[in-house]
């Protein structure tokens, strides 16, 4: 991986070169340590009976990575590979409880967002040792992880895991999760290895995103067009929060489903509220005035997006986890 060449292929891309740090004292990211992070590297998922997930261990190496804190960095690559990256592929099964494996399927977002905080880690921050793992799960989600668009064969869709998840009554149908598609991460880690199809599979997942009925925790897509999935709430929620987020991180702040999902968030009816769940028509199910989200919103209009660790040690682990990314999303947007 030559340094140069990448950064001169992330300019062609549209992407900022080298991403901006945060301080390694940093009161926030100090917070979310003390409350989410086992002393072994585990990442405590507080909203969900403390398990933790794939994409939790992810979400933990970007935020050291950022902000420069080699030493937590490691304890999470070491737990995550001790206890989640077991499989006999390189991807990561999804859940780990009460000291076992309870599910050993991939989440594909786990697994991108893995490979991009260690190649970033290895370009970035020059912490050697973690450039092997980072191309062998890159390669591992471009050759189990994508599947033809039934639309349009000749474009791929990012798969929600490596088994074919959709309707059996719809063959060829793939189930995606549109908030899985980071972008930035994706052409990174192929400008990074020499993968096009990961590159190819960034710009398909941006038209899919242009669609409204994308706008969803999850979409099937036929060769007839977008449907909700069968047995799936059909809504804007958790998942979907993440669709802004990516993006404006992806300095993609000017896609339509950057101001649609903004939309959504503004169908709250509660003063100082966010709606953080909708219905197909956009009523809301859910609101939180929590400021993690309010900074996924801040950001979707280029406002300054701030944490403090009293913001972290006021909320759970999504909410403080958002804000935090949000934070860096911010710091490394150049749009």
């Amino acid at each position: 991986m030559r340094r140069r060449s990448l950064i001169a292929q992330l300019a062609a891309l549209g992407l900022t070169g080298l991403p901006a740090r945060a301080r390694t004292d940093s009161p926030a990211w100090s917070a979310w340590r003390d409350r989410f992070l086992a002393g072994d590297g585990r990442v405590i998922d507080t909203g969900q009976g403390g398990m933790s997930h794939s994409e939790g261990q992810a979400y933990g190496l970007l935020l050291a990575q950022a902000h420069g804190d080699r030493d937590s960095f490691e304890q999470i690559e070491s737990w995550t590979r001790s206890h989640l990256a077991t499989r006999q592929d390189a991807l990561m099964a999804w859940s780990w409880r009460d000291g076992a494996v309870t599910d050993w399927r991939n989440a594909t977002d786990g697994d991108l967002l893995r490979a991009w905080a260690l190649m970033r880690a290895h370009l970035f921050s020059g912490w050697a040792g973690h450039e092997r793992v980072a191309l062998e799960i890159t390669r591992a989600i471009a050759a189990i992880c994508l599947a033809p668009d039934p639309r349009a064969p000749e474009e791929l869709l990012l798969k929600p895991a490596d088994l074919q998840m959709g309707d059996p009554d719809q063959p060829g149908a793939v189930l995606v999760n549109p908030s899985y598609y980071h972008s930035r991460a994706l052409r990174e880690l192929g400008a990074a290895f020499d993968d096009p199809r990961l590159i190819r599979t960034a710009d398909h997942g941006e038209t899919l995103i242009r669609a409204p009925l994308a706008l969803r925790d999850w979409v099937l897509v036929r060769k007839d067009g977008l449907h909700p999935p069968k047995g799936l709430a059909d809504r804007f929620s958790y998942d979907a929060i993440r669709i802004p987020l990516y993006l404006c991180w992806s300095n993609r702040s000017r896609h339509p489903a950057v101001a649609a999902a903004r939309s959504r968030l503004d169908a709250a009816t509660l003063p100082g509220h966010l709606a953080i769940s909708t219905d197909p028509e956009g009523h809301p199910l859910a609101q939180s005035n929590l400021p993690g989200f309010h900074a996924v919103r801040a950001l979707t209009l280029g406002q300054p997006v701030t944490v403090s660790g009293a913001d972290i040690r006021a909320q759970g682990y999504y909410p403080a986890t958002l804000q935090l990314l949000a934070t860096v999303a911010a710091r490394e947007s150049a749009d």
